[in-house]
């Protein structure tokens, strides 16, 4: 499940953040990232995923 939310992330980042941690304030943060700037997005997704698949 974790490579499905990598790859969800690297093509649309609020959705591998949402099927991480569902409509939190994670996800809102990603979505005004993705906003601002595609690649920051991006980043913070993955970081999302990382530190919630300990």
């Amino acid at each position: 499940m974790t490579i499905l939310r990598i790859l969800a992330a690297i093509f649309l980042p609020p959705l591998g953040v949402f099927l991480t941690v569902g409509l939190g304030g994670a996800f809102w943060i990603n979505i005004l990232l993705t906003i601002l700037g595609f690649i920051p997005g991006i980043i913070h997704a993955i970081w999302v995923i990382a530190k919630h698949d300990d």
